[in-house]
């Protein structure tokens, strides 16, 4: 069996290996007050733990999406507000999964800054 290449890691530490992209969307889905975030792992790039995309739930519900791609001088973030009265995860989930799934146009969707822990 092949070593996973993605995993999801939800707010209350359960993982998924390989998620799809409907497990993918229905994860930021189920994003709460409670539960606020979601961060993917890609296991496939080095170094090791330096590649992640990640989404954050704010009391507003609008959203903190950063990524990752080695070290801090490639961290990068984006916020996402909130267009309805509730979440809406269409825009974050399709940033997300073209992230993971390697198709072009993620990093022309949102404005993305680099990451600064001030912010």
């Amino acid at each position: 069996m092949a070593a996973p290449v993605l995993q999801a890691i939800e707010a209350d530490g359960t993982t998924w290996d390989d998620p799809s992209e409907e497990q993918l969307h229905d994860l930021l889905a189920d994003m709460s007050l409670t539960w606020r975030f979601v961060v993917v792992r890609r296991l496939d790039a080095e170094p090791a733990d330096q590649h992640f995309m990640q989404v954050y739930l704010n009391d507003d519900l609008s959203c903190q999406v950063e990524y990752r791609e080695g070290g801090p001088d490639r961290h990068f973030q984006a916020w996402v507000p909130r267009e309805h009265e509730t979440f809406a995860v269409e825009p974050v989930a399709e940033v997300l999964q073209a992230w993971a799934y390697g198709r072009p146009g993620w990093r022309e969707a949102l404005p993305w800054i680099p990451w600064s822990p001030a912010a």
